[in-house]
């Protein structure tokens, strides 16, 4: 997980990846329709999804239907879905993705011509996916018969001619799916591991499986950085932020000293008063970020924050925002809400009275906090927790709420507080730069969406790179306006921000020529956007064959890293844009490792289809990236990508297993670590 620094801005992404294993998050049922239909109903996991059919090229691998034996029937048409559809954008892959959630279902239509010959035997062909894993394709062989025809297909008589039918054969297009982790299944029988080409010209079966010796390693891969706190703190920080504007700031003097002289003679209960003023904000917010969940939910809201309409709008609002900020009008609720309640509050006695008072507070400030709540209830809604834009609240409204507790129970230290002034409005300056510079990157997902091309890498950070030159030279007072104090001297805290801000901005300029500029790789475009970049430091793997590579790491007498990937796998690439990237990272591989990558959706054909058992059910390998596949359940007891495993050039394990955690240091210790027990062994 990273969090970006932008102010109060934070971006947030984090992942939890458990311990490797066998998961199978998809189930599937076979069964014929008296309309004469194949029903072939797929029943997916809460967080997977299984993707269309018919994806363009370069995308996931699509669900695959296939029919290799057909008696007593034929099949009418093609295969049909008959399922809702989830449309998106995705910018991995530059394309729109299609895929199903919880169920799917598709129909193949058949004409029964010999019910008691009525045979059809074939495969679903599938690859599962969610936000931090990607199974390899699997096929699902499915078998119907004279027995799983209904009553009134059976009655029906057979048809001339049709008592001698050949098997027939139809290709259809892929279709893709997501899933969710299970227990580990056991291994399939070691006989039914003759396809692994199993001994080498050594003898030594690098296909023997190693679970348990790889278990004894332990897990390396999972992430236990917990998403609550970091939405909580980002929520405080833009209520310690807000503290800081013309709106609130004003405001704390004045309550404060009308609570503590409202009970002048019991200073007791004007604090706990003050207490209750801040409580009642914390409630008045916390209700707010409820109440939009109950309206939207949570996933809706994270649908909208990855959608390209929802983007472009929000880019508008950002930018109107921005506008305000910099003072071309002042966006505030109507007058008579705050009228209304601060005729409640005068009219109310005790804590209802206060409550009110507190209402009024939120109303009259909306104009410098409304901006910051938007950003921030997008940003915690788009981490796809229900409870997510309550606790962005809760900790807004916490960090709003303290100093009218603090300053009621040390009164004294209001006189310490620096006065309302100029100050206060370059802070709402400041903050219209940076929604100005975030609007961008809103701007960016709808321009890959529509494919308009107007916002591509270069042209992203060279608008960002005025901006913040813009905004350091407005610190130093260069800039004025309006509505500004003028500058006579630039103060302390202006001059570090002014240096923040240039040595941010000259920070970017590198990238106009492909530099990766990993702090801000969430905000910008991709690299394959940019039409010119000198940078070469990614990682490229020796092989891209198991046996191939173990004789060569044995040759070199190096230990080998073996990298279970997919063409389809975005996680896959993510840990090699942010990790392998990485001078460290990349130097350790390239000079310490033999580095295999297995592509488990490679649709490259096998010189001969192989038959295996595996987990009670007969499978057939068709293709290398089935063969790579096999390779990670059989040896390794996972299918999840990306899957990451350093062995010796016996097979055995020399360290644990990795999957998606892009923390760099984790990563380095790993490598390390595998290389110093290889060394004992």
């Amino acid at each position: 997980m990273k969090i970006r620094f932008f102010g109060f801005i934070l971006l947030l992404h984090f992942c939890q990846i458990g311990l490797a294993q066998i998961v199978e998050p998809v189930k599937w049922h076979f069964s014929v329709s008296e309309k004469s239909e194949i029903i072939f109903q797929a029943s997916v996991d809460k967080g997977w999804h299984l993707y269309d059919m018919n994806l363009p090229q370069g995308g996931p691998v699509s669900t695959e239907f296939s029919f290799e034996k057909i008696e007593g029937a034929e099949l009418v048409g093609k295969v049909t879905s008959a399922s809702k559809i989830t449309t998106q954008y995705d910018e991995m892959f530059s394309m729109e993705l299609r895929w199903f959630e919880k169920s799917a279902k598709f129909i193949q239509k058949i004409k029964v011509t010999n019910p008691d010959k009525f045979k059809i035997i074939g495969e679903v062909n599938y690859m599962a996916c969610n936000d931090e894993m990607c199974l390899p394709p699997t096929p699902e062989v499915f078998e119907l018969s004279k027995k799983n025809l209904p009553e009134q297909l059976l009655s029906q008589p057979a048809q001339p001619g049709t008592t001698k039918e050949e098997p027939q054969k139809v290709e259809e297009k892929p279709v893709t799916f997501e899933a969710t982790p299970e227990e580990p299944v056991l291994l399939a029988p070691k006989d039914t591991v003759a396809v692994a080409q199993e001994s080498n010209e050594t003898g030594i079966d690098l296909w023997k499986p190693v679970i348990s010796e790889l278990q004894n390693y332990g897990s390396g891969g999972s992430s236990s950085n917990d998403p609550w706190w970091v939405i909580l703190l980002t929520g405080f920080v833009g209520g310690l932020i807000a503290l800081l504007t013309p709106c609130v700031w004003p405001m704390i003097p004045m309550t404060v000293s009308f609570f503590l002289k409202r009970s002048k003679s019991n200073r007791k209960k004007a604090v706990g008063d003050a207490f209750t003023y801040g409580f009642s904000i914390i409630v008045i917010y916390l209700a707010l970020g409820l109440l939009i969940t109950a309206i939207f939910g949570a996933s809706a809201l994270n649908d909208l924050s990855t959608s390209a309409v929802f983007n472009l709008l929000f880019f508008a609002l950002l930018v109107l925002f921005a506008v305000s900020f910099f003072g071309a009008f002042e966006l505030t609720l109507p007058s008579s809400w705050t009228t209304k309640l601060d005729s409640k509050a005068d009219s109310t006695t005790g804590l209802l009275s206060i409550f009110f008072m507190a209402f009024t507070l939120v109303l009259v400030s909306f104009s410098c906090t409304g901006p910051i709540i938007g950003t921030l209830l997008v940003q915690a809604a788009s981490q796809g927790s229900i409870l997510g834009p309550s606790i962005g609240m809760f900790g807004f409204a916490l960090a709003l709420s303290i100093p009218f507790a603090l300053f009621a129970v040390f009164p004294s230290m209001l006189h310490s507080m620096p006065k309302s002034g100029g100050w206060l409005n370059s802070v709402k300056v400041v903050l219209g730069f940076l929604e100005l510079a975030l609007a961008l990157k809103f701007l960016s997902v709808a321009d890959l969406a529509y494919g308009w091309k107007i916002l591509d890498r270069e042209v992203f950070l060279v608008l960002w790179i005025i901006i913040f030159i813009l905004l350091g030279v407005y610190l130093l007072g260069k800039i004025k306006f309006s509505h500004d104090s003028d500058v006579n001297h630039v103060s302390v805290p202006r001059l570090f921000l002014a240096i923040i801000s240039f040595a941010f901005a000259i920070y970017m300029v590198p990238g106009l020529w492909g530099a990766p500029l990993k702090a801000i790789s969430a905000f910008s475009p991709p690299l394959y956007t940019q039409d010119f970049s000198l940078y070469h430091g990614e990682v490229h793997p020796q092989y891209f064959d198991y046996e191939q590579g173990m004789k060569y790491a044995k040759e070199q007498k190096k230990p080998v890293m073996i990298d279970f990937t997919g063409y389809g796998c975005v996680n896959c690439r993510e840990m090699e844009a942010s990790v392998w990237s990485d001078p460290r990272v990349k130097s350790i591989i390239d000079n310490n490792y033999v580095l295999i990558s297995l592509y488990v959706d490679d649709k490259t054909p096998l010189p001969e289809v192989i038959q295996i058992e595996e987990f009670g059910k007969q499978r057939r390998l068709k293709t290398v990236g089935d063969k790579w596949s096999y390779l990670q359940r059989a040896k390794f007891g996972a299918n999840a990508q990306p899957f990451y495993v350093l062995i010796d050039s016996e097979g055995m394990p020399v360290g644990p297993s990795r999957a998606y955690n892009k923390d760099i240091e984790e990563y380095i210790s790993f490598l390390n670590k595998g290389l110093e027990e290889y060394k004992k062994k």
